[in-house]
């Protein structure tokens, strides 16, 4: 199923998930009473849950990066020195 978000086109697919009834129920009461729904709950987990990834994979880059570029002079820091602020 395509659609058109604006000007961009966004591929959407359908899929189906299984979870306690009770627990359904309670999530589209909550969905309901902030003015959602438990689809739209879903797809903003989705994307945190992908960035969330993304993000951590960026910040192991910057590190190996600045790794490459900051010298102790051979220099061994204690604990203490470490945790300063």
């Amino acid at each position: 199923m395509e659609a058109r978000l604006g000007n961009t086109e966004m591929n959407v697919k359908k899929i189906t998930l299984s979870a306690d009834g009770n627990l359904i129920e309670a999530a589209r009461r909550r969905a309901v009473s902030e003015h959602t729904t438990l689809n739209e709950q879903f797809r903003l987990w989705l994307e945190n849950y992908v960035r969330r990834e993304q993000q951590a994979a960026e910040a192991m880059g910057v590190m190996r990066k600045l790794r490459g570029s900051i010298s102790t002079g051979g220099r061994k820091f204690t604990r203490d020195e470490m945790n300063e602020r």
